[in-house]
């Protein structure tokens, strides 16, 4: 039998029949019989109950919970604000130890050469406070499971993963405990990205989204898999050693142990292209493989190039077919796939809203003061408003609400009308400068019409651009100059810089003047900052402003996909860790100006000669930092080289599924959200239709609302019906 049924006897709603009928009616499950004309208790509820479920349509979360007082009285604490700022802390708290436990980041570079041993904390510090985030996991799953009941419970799969990762988590923190945090590989600390996952329901929908679109994306991965194996192929029969070449070797090595010369210099330029590139199967893959990417281009062609012009046509058909063709096809597919699924996420989300607003009508339409022999349900504006006043939602909604109800001259409202009122919610107002004041002065009269007059503003744009014109030429006049030699006025405008390097005061302070700044200190750093009012041009240039705004809108759509590529990040980088901590070591003192080491010089283009010490895993945030220039692809082929010598040729695999999944999945479906963010704004440019006095947004996540359909009333009926906590009879 399910846990606190006795909490569930209260009846979220009375039977039809109870108003019509004049009988008794008792809760499924509950012993408690409610009677004709109801209590002030009864209507308490009902009124909790609106509001609970108004709360939930505002935050798209589902209304399958508890419904009784105690339960309704707990979920709205769980869902304030504290509670949900502790648990947002707890979250960021947790993840962020990755920086200060062993192996710590706390050093001020991670170049392997340079870097002083690191803080490391004390054995049960970052433990304490892992032990008292986990306490706080073990009570937000503990309230999720209890509102939602045992029988939902055993249906939700996140909840059931977020239990199976907490006792994970506590077997491997005692665990550490046992070793005195001596041990290299600790679970847990890939298993902490899943706790900022399973607090964010938009996290889930686009994971769940990505989900469904990656077997669309697995035909095309196909296909470049085959694209790739295919040129591979070809490339090491093209590229093959010759005879020439084996015989050429053994002279070499004879004659430079007889000479001292270099074999190297002896081999001229026979078969670089194999020795360099395609000298056996992974290195040939993987060299195609960076080729896809464009990062080694076109220094993998050239050896071939330079014997024979006709190699290049290998080269440019593979790039071809591969980036152009089928890397494009992909982002289409992406593209179009994601949005569908994405739209389908969306259209859940309107259904659980309108869901919530119909709850909230039919609780409301139960109070005693509706009409007993209604054939059809009403609420009471009175009763509306009542609920309105304690629910916490946006003012701006809110008002709106309120004035429209006002504004109405009915008492009763039916379905339509209730669930109309409430579409504000998907309304967000374009912010407006607020009016110009008013004056009676006429010397203020004027005033204002001189500085609030258009040429006024042009004014000011000219002379922001005279600005910027005339720092970039002193800047350009001065950059061959030394320090003694330049003007200080003209370095004004550097002021800022200056600061932030030498502090106060700093050694170019004028000596004539006292005091923390001289007034022409100040007229020099307000020089500087006028240089900002160019950007308000940009307004006056619709496509420039459309663009902006775009990009400034795509900002509040990206915190899902943000937060994903933080879980992805965080549980590479610790992985990486685990495998790559230590494995770079520094070759000694290498110059930085001749890249020579130990009498010989370092080839290349490699990891050494090129300095990328700093990229390491030998600590989170330096994990970080390098996750992110593999991501970018440029130069990627250097760390593949660089840590499958360090470590093991297997790392490969490491860096390739990190491409994949940053570069490939998550850049591609950036650019989908971004060309459906922008298409949008620019059908809504195109063919804008005045809603009302004031200009309003679609919100984030009814970006497609222009596509979305709504429920119907069979629909929402069935829904409430399937209630788990919920007795409708009607």
């Amino acid at each position: 039998m399910e846990a606190g049924a006795g909490a569930e006897a209260e009846p979220l709603l009375p039977p039809r029949g109870w108003r019509a009928g004049r009988r008794l009616w008792r809760a499924g499950g509950g012993g408690r019989s409610v009677a004709e004309d109801g209590t002030g208790a009864d209507n308490d509820l009902y009124i909790n109950q609106a509001i609970v479920f108004i709360e939930d349509a505002i935050q798209y979360r589902s209304i399958n919970h508890r419904v009784d007082s105690k339960s309704l009285w707990l979920y709205r604490w769980y869902y304030s604000r504290t509670c949900q700022w502790i648990l947002s802390l707890t979250i960021t708290v947790i993840l962020a130890l990755a920086f200060i436990e062993k192996p710590s980041s706390l050093t001020i570079t991670s170049d392997v050469r340079y870097r002083p041993p690191a803080w490391n904390p004390p054995c049960g510090l970052t433990e304490s406070i892992e032990l008292l985030c986990f306490l706080v996991f073990i009570v937000d799953v503990s309230v999720k499971s209890y509102l939602i009941g045992w029988e939902e419970f055993w249906k939700n799969k996140w909840l059931l993963a977020y239990i199976l990762t907490l006792v994970v988590s506590v077997t491997d923190w005692i665990v550490s405990l046992s070793f005195f945090c001596t041990e290299d590989v600790r679970i847990r600390r890939i298993l902490r990205p899943f706790f900022l996952l399973q607090n964010s329901s938009m996290m889930k929908k686009t994971l769940k989204s990505i989900n469904s679109t990656l077997p669309e994306m697995a035909s095309v991965v196909l296909l470049l898999a085959v694209h790739l194996s295919l040129f591979t192929m070809f490339a090491m029969l093209l590229f093959a050693r010759t005879k020439f070449f084996a015989k050429f070797s053994f002279f070499c090595v004879f004659l430079s142990a007889n000479t001292g010369i270099p074999g190297h210099a002896l081999d001229g330029q026979q078969d670089k292209e194999w020795v360099g590139y395609f000298r056996n199967l992974p290195d040939s893959l993987t060299t195609l493989l960076v080729l896809l990417t464009t990062a080694n281009n076109p220094d993998v062609m050239i050896p071939a190039y330079s014997k024979n012009r006709a190699y290049s046509i290998f080269f440019i058909l593979f790039t071809v077919l591969g980036n152009l063709f089928l890397m494009n096809l992909l982002t289409a597919i992406i593209y179009n796939q994601f949005r569908g699924y994405l739209l389908k996420s969306v259209q859940s989300s309107l259904f659980r809203r309108r869901l919530g607003i119909r709850a909230a009508f039919e609780v409301l339409s139960s109070l005693k003061e509706t009409p007993a022999n209604a054939q059809q349900s009403y609420v009471s504006v009175r009763a509306l408003l009542q609920v309105l006043q304690k629910v916490e939602m946006d003012s701006r909604c809110k008002q709106a609400i309120m004035r429209s109800l006002k504004m109405c001259s009915c008492d009763q409202l039916s379905a339509a009308q209730f669930q109309k009122l409430f579409e504000e919610l998907d309304k967000d107002a374009i912010k407006q400068h607020p009016p110009s004041p008013q004056y009676q002065s006429q010397f203020m009269q004027k005033i204002q019409f001189a500085f609030g007059h258009p040429y006024f503003g042009y004014l000011g744009n000219v002379v922001a651009l005279a600005n910027i014109v005339s720092i970039c030429v002193v800047l350009v006049m001065d950059a061959d100059k030394q320090p003694s030699e330049r003007d200080d006025f003209f370095l004004g405008v550097l002021e800022i810089a200056t600061f932030a390097v030498y502090g106060f005061p700093h050694p170019g302070w004028r000596p004539e003047f006292m005091g923390l700044l001289s007034l022409w200190d100040m007229v020099r750093l307000v020089n500087m900052l006028i240089v900002f009012r160019f950007l308000r041009i940009i307004p006056n240039m619709k496509f420039m402003a459309l663009v902006v705004t775009t990009l400034l809108d795509l900002v509040k759509n990206l915190r899902a996909f943000a937060g994903i590529l933080v879980v992805v990040f965080y549980a590479f980088a610790i992985t990486g860790i685990m495998l790559f901590k230590g494995a770079v070591v520094p070759m000694g003192n290498i110059s930085a100006f001749n890249t020579t080491y130990d009498n010989g010089t370092l080839q290349c283009g490699t990891y050494e000669q090129l300095e990328y010490w700093p990229n390491n895993f030998d600590d989170f945030a330096a994990a970080v930092v390098t996750l992110w220039d593999v991501m970018v692809v440029n130069n990627w082929q250097v760390f593949l080289e660089a840590f499958s010598r360090y470590s093991s040729p297997w790392a490969k695999i490491y860096f390739v599924a990190w491409w994949l999944i940053s570069s490939v999945i998550w850049v591609n479906l950036f650019v989908a959200l971004l060309l459906e963010n922008f298409i949008h704004k620019w059908d809504r440019r195109c063919h804008r239709e005045p809603l009302s006095d004031i200009e309003y947004q679609r919100t984030v996540e009814l970006m497609f609302r222009d596509v979305l359909e709504e429920p119907t009333e069979e629909e929402l009926m069935e829904k409430l019906h399937q209630h788990p906590h919920l007795q409708l009879c009607r």
